[in-house]
């Protein structure tokens, strides 16, 4: 669950969070296609990677 305010609608939280910024889309697009297929990293070494940031965050995985 979220730790901001999402608009009520259809469809799936994230795809309503990314209504309050549009304009931020590309970037993040471009990031996610750096990490997950440009990636060094074998996907498990990358994966718990994100499980211990999500840790850190106090984020439930």
């Amino acid at each position: 669950m979220a730790k901001i305010d999402i608009p009520d609608g259809d469809g799936k939280e994230a795809s309503r969070m990314w209504q309050l910024a549009p304009h931020l889309g590309a970037g993040m697009h471009a990031m996610s296609e750096a990490v997950y297929e440009k990636s060094s990293l074998p996907i498990r070494e990358r994966e718990i990677a994100r499980m211990r940031i999500a840790q850190l965050n106090e984020c439930h995985v």
